[in-house]
């Protein structure tokens, strides 16, 4: 709020608006390069402080990324690593990064994640990455071990 000339309007929990002006054009340089380049930027945010402003100003930069990894606080007391939420972790239009097939997969686990306490989804996705060497192997296990998978005739 300091940092920038006060616009008058104030946010929900007391961020003036024109404060988060200078970041969300840092961020939005990520996609206006020249001649089609690429920059990728990383951002962090503390979020589930209790401060109304820390929350304010996540939900107004949630929108401007394109993946978003949670990590769980009770995962690393646990010291289970990486502390990643998989439920709540995702990039957007994955369709993008992945064939047909392997999207098909992929949605499966997250319906199935969507079901499980997150620390077994966790634990799930650690134990079959352990047993494969690479995203296919894995995807074929998930696939394999999961209602609808190809061990049940499906497919």
């Amino acid at each position: 709020n300091l940092a920038a000339p006060a616009s008058g309007r104030i946010m929900s929990g007391g961020v003036d608006s024109s404060a988060l002006y200078p970041p969300k054009k840092f961020f939005g340089a990520a996609r206006n390069i020249e001649d089609g380049g690429s920059l990728t930027i990383l951002a962090t945010a503390l979020i589930e402080t209790g401060s109304r402003m820390d929350e304010v100003i996540f939900e107004e930069f949630k929108g401007t990324g394109n993946w978003e990894l949670r990590l769980r606080r009770e995962f690393a007391d646990k010291r289970i690593f990486p502390a990643i939420d998989v439920d709540a972790s995702s990039t957007r239009r994955e369709e993008l990064l992945m064939a047909r097939d392997e999207l098909a997969i992929v949605w499966k686990l997250r319906r199935l994640l969507s079901g499980l306490d997150g620390q077994q989804g966790l634990e799930l996705i650690l134990g079959k990455l352990k047993k494969t060497q690479n995203n296919v192997e894995f995807l074929m296990e998930i696939n394999k071990t999961m209602p609808g998978g190809a061990s049940n005739g499906e497919n």
